[in-house]
């Protein structure tokens, strides 16, 4: 499916006449080498220090010689972090069909809303419960501040859940306890577990509800490392935290504020002081990754390397400001690296047609693995290496007996097989005026089952790229196909046209019998006439009529294969000729291969004219 025929219905705006850009001319940074010549721009490099607390350093890093064995439980965050991120909220309608989807993926804690926000999210969730739609194997999760009224709202929602996980949550920095809150870390400290007390006590009044906790210590990766601890400890112990009943402990880059590996050491660390504590089996060690800085799929993998548990994110990154994780890059980050996801990705444009219907906003087209040009190669270099990778498989395949399926991966360019995720192969070599004769002969392979001679390819490449320069846009495989049979099917002006033709075999000095070939051909001006030869193949033999009738043309080379067009498979032949110092090359199609063979021979004469 090529969903940018019209990839802008609204032509893009043209830039301004007068830019206001102004080109650096400042002074080169301190130790500059010579050899980098940009210079210092007008930028207010001043007003920004760096401002992200560190973790006491490690004794020592044990996440970077980690891999990600397993993966972690998923939480989606779609119906809240998501929605309330979005310049039109989703409806009740679009809830259900994301929050359906989400079940179909095999997602097991699904976050559902923010009830103590508005009518539409208390709504959701109650129709969630009353109308029986959570599955028995799956929690839901509700998302509410520490404030006692808009605690006991979100009780009201989920009474009646068999399992519900709710999720407290107050910012922690220091920026936001003076700047926000006019707090004291002592009195922010009060809040989190006088709000704890409060959640636990609402839960112990739902019987028959099993109510799991959530603390999320929103701003975590810019709050100092032994403050987010005492606070996580201190509601963790409100909670009696332990193996049965273990407590969700949410770290949040809230706003991207540094590189991916000092959040790993982060977690490293608050991972470490857990099991100091004696509390890490009692503990879910979650994460949720923001993408300012556009790092949170490298944020997550880090942190699950650093010992988290658990990552909260969306499908395909919604979220306020550049968004969240990225939970579909970083499950296919996984099984890229040989570790199962536990999740149905086998259908990923239908999974991002429906996210784009309910969130009412696009999936760019070269957004990792979903988008519609990241499986696509236009670049000449590309095209081919990825054409020969296709064509070492298949040689695998027929080595071994096996199903090109069942064979690791191993293709140039594409880090997953495309049809492991729904995708087509036709999509992922495309024609413009930047490919080469190795993504050209690849696309007319995986249309039509043409194998384009090596020794034609170049010529071939040159007039698809002057048709490409000519038409201004991306070729079609229709148009691919109109440009090959044009130049070398049924060349314009032909000297000779086959009408017929008869074979037989004959006695040979050599091991093969000798053809005898008669052919009646129509000449330009429309007169027939029959040719005569002899040779080792059919083809041979014309080429040995065309000389006796004087026109001194050799056999270089000639293949046949198979050709699927108009709906049947036929029989297509190329013939290389040689002609004083020229070499043409013609084409020939027919259910007959004899035929076909014949076609090609005269079509590469026609040419030579």
């Amino acid at each position: 499916m090529n969903r940018l025929a019209d990839p802008c219905p609204e032509p893009f705006p043209a830039p301004p006449e007068h830019t206001l850009l102004h080109t650096p001319t400042g002074p080169p940074a301190c130790g500059q080498p010579w050899w980098n010549p940009q210079a210092g721009s007008a930028l207010p490099v001043h007003r920004y220090i760096g401002t992200t607390p560190q973790p006491p350093e490690p004794e020592h890093r044990d996440w970077p010689s980690r891999t990600v064995e397993r993966a972690p439980l998923w939480c989606p965050v779609d119906l809240r972090d998501g929605n309330q991120s979005l310049p039109e909220p989703m409806d009740l309608h679009r809830k259900r069909t994301l929050f359906d989807l989400l079940v179909r993926m095999g997602f097991k804690e699904i976050e559902v809303g923010y009830p103590s926000a508005s009518e539409v999210e208390f709504d959701f969730v109650r129709d969630l419960i009353t109308h029986r739609r959570i599955p028995d194997d799956v929690t839901i999760s509700v998302f509410t501040p520490a404030k006692p009224e808009l605690i006991d709202r979100t009780f009201e929602a989920v009474e009646g859940a068999p399992r519900v996980m709710v999720n407290l949550c107050h910012a922690t920095a220091c920026q936001w306890r003076e700047t926000v809150f006019g707090m004291s870390a002592d009195e922010l400290e009060r809040l989190a577990l006088d709000s704890a007390a409060h959640v636990a006590r609402r839960a112990a009044e739902l019987p028959g509800t099993r109510v799991r906790f959530e603390y999320t210590l929103e701003t975590f990766n810019v709050t100092e490392p032994d403050f987010a601890l005492r606070l996580a400890l201190g509601v963790s112990r409100v909670w009696d935290a332990r193996p049965e009943l273990p407590v969700t402990l949410n770290l949040p880059t809230t706003v991207e504020a540094a590189s991916p590996n000092v959040f790993a050491d982060q977690v490293e660390w608050f991972d470490r002081q857990l099991r100091a504590a004696d509390l890490r089996d009692g503990v879910i060690l979650s994460v949720h990754p923001h993408n300012d800085r556009g790092t949170a799929v490298a944020s997550a993998e880090l942190a699950l390397r650093a010992g988290a548990d658990r990552v909260e994110g969306t499908l395909f990154g919604n979220g306020e400001r550049c968004g969240n994780v990225c939970l579909v890059t970083l499950a296919l980050n996984l099984l890229r690296e040989g570790t199962d996801p536990q999740l149905d990705l086998s259908r990923l444009d239908e999974i991002r047609t429906t996210v784009e219907y309910c969130n009412r906003l696009p999936v760019h087209p070269r957004h990792p693995y979903a988008g519609d040009l990241v499986h696509t190669a236009f670049s000449g270099t590309h095209q081919d290496a990825i054409a020969k990778g296709f064509a070492a498989l298949a040689r695998r395949a027929a080595d071994t007996g096996r199903e090109p399926g069942s064979l690791p991966w191993d293709v140039p360019y594409l880090p997953v097989d495309p049809r492991d995720i729904g995708r087509t192969y036709e999509s992922v070599v495309r024609i413009n005026s930047q490919s080469g004769k190795g993504g050209v002969a690849h696309v007319l392979h995986q249309l039509y089952g043409i194998t384009v001679p090596r020794a034609l390819r170049p010529e071939l490449a040159r007039l698809v790229q002057e048709a490409a320069d000519r038409d201004g846009t991306e070729l079609t495989g229709d148009r691919l196909w109109e440009i090959f049979e044009a130049a070398y099917l049924r060349p314009a002006r032909p000297q000779l046209t086959l009408r017929d033709h008869r074979l037989k075999t004959g006695p040979s000095a050599g091991r093969t019998p000798e053809v005898l070939a008669v052919v009646d051909v129509e000449q330009a001006g429309g007169d027939l006439l029959q040719l005569e030869g002899a040779g080792d193949t059919p083809a041979a033999a014309l080429v040995d009529a065309l000389a006796r009738a004087g026109h001194p043309v050799r056999l270089r080379s000639l293949t046949a294969g198979a050709v699927l067009r108009d709906g049947g498979a036929q029989r297509m032949a190329f013939a290389e000729l040689g002609l004083a110092e020229r070499v043409v090359h013609g084409a020939g199609v027919d259910a007959d291969p004899d035929t076909a063979a014949l076609r090609a021979v005269l079509t590469a004469f026609n040419r030579s004219a």
